[in-house]
């Protein structure tokens, strides 16, 4: 059985390796199983001020080379949480429009810590912008898009120029977790508890790279837990499928929340107050526990207003969360099917 969430280091800090044995076969050792480093020269990396903590690492403002940034800095004592994010972006061919650009890592100058250079997304989080102020149907269908988009290439197994990206599988999905451009347009970021799903040449199937250390491991402990799909909650995933689409259920909780913060689908545009997914069910702190009962056992999901279901739009976005969010993994839409959908109901609002 393989648990859902976590994060195992299997990359050689620099590897040189380039073969690998499968059976009797002597094999090519794939790009995806070589990190291509990116390292950087922390002199050149200045520290402004910090804007954001999370359980790992704090996020600084900063400048390097001549660009302003964001500095993730990891202390000493957390380097097996560094490498596991470093590894994800320096896969081959992991650069997209929906991933935050990665310039490179590094070791502070003092030895003391250790930093994850990436493109500073200046509007925060979604979740912050989502609290900050409601949007129209323009700027939600951007924030969607560009959030599917980016999930779907994550999860894409492409082959370009000798080189193999993986499938990847975040793990960890969040509105904390998806940065927001000054454009409008999400990245996603925070990668410590994605999981490679590798289907190499003459490896047929998936195999997962990383997986958690500890099988007894309470699933609350890593991840956002609201986010966390029923099979993830009840610690019941037996193949690498069900992890891409434990993600496919948490990108339904997010376009849950971008659209119940849009004024278009509000009578008078009075829109409600952002809220968490299951915060209004369940209160602002939920347990594993409550939270099992509740989307598990009871198959519940957080409120849809009636209204949608009045107008056309409305009522295709209903339809899309909650055939992200089915019960049964297998029933979910993949990422890509959700690029595609909403790019058919953009069409349809413009008609």
């Amino acid at each position: 059985m393989l648990i859902a969430v976590g994060h195992r280091h299997l990359f050689k800090e620099h590897e040189e390796t380039l073969s690998s044995v499968h059976g009797d076969a002597v094999l090519p050792l794939c790009s995806c199983r070589t990190a291509t480093p990116r390292p950087i020269n922390s002199a050149d990396v200045e520290i402004q001020q910090a804007i954001g903590r999370g359980h790992f690492a704090t996020v600084w403002q900063g400048k390097y080379q001549g660009s302003v940034v964001a500095v993730k800095v990891f202390p000493e004592g957390c380097k097996h949480e560094f490498s596991s994010e470093r590894d994800i972006y320096e896969l081959p061919l992991m650069e997209h429009s929906g991933i935050a650009r990665f310039f490179g890592a590094g070791k502070s100058l003092d030895g003391g810590s250790w930093l994850l250079v990436l493109e500073l997304a200046t509007c925060g989080s979604l979740q912050h912008l989502l609290c900050d102020k409601s949007g129209s149907w323009m700027a939600s269908m951007k924030l969607s898009q560009s959030l599917s988009q980016g999930l779907a290439y994550l999860h894409s197994d492409l082959h370009r120029h000798g080189m193999h990206k993986p499938v990847v599988a975040h793990g960890d999905l969040s509105s904390g977790n998806v940065l927001v451009r000054a454009d409008g347009t999400c990245a996603l970021s925070d990668f410590g508890c994605s999981t490679i799903l590798c289907s190499c040449s003459g490896r047929p199937g998936w195999e997962c790279l990383q997986i958690m250390e500890d099988p007894g491991q309470d699933p609350g402990k890593v991840g956002s837990l609201r986010y966390m799909s029923p099979e993830i909650l009840e610690g019941c995933v037996d193949h690498g499928r069900s992890l891409v689409q434990a993600d496919v259920y948490s990108l339904g909780l997010l376009l849950w929340e971008i659209w119940m913060r849009c004024s278009a689908l509000f009578e008078d545009g009075m829109v409600h107050k952002h809220t968490l997914p299951y915060e209004t069910e369940l209160g602002s702190s939920v347990t594993l526990e409550r939270l099992l009962f509740y989307v598990s056992q009871m198959s519940m999901r957080p409120f849809i207003p009636e209204r949608w279901e009045r107008g056309t739009q409305g009522a295709l976005l209903q339809e899309l969360v909650t055939d992200c969010w089915d019960h049964d993994p297998d029933a979910r839409l993949t990422a890509q099917c959700v690029v595609g959908r909403l790019h058919a109901l953009q069409t349809i609002r413009s008609v």
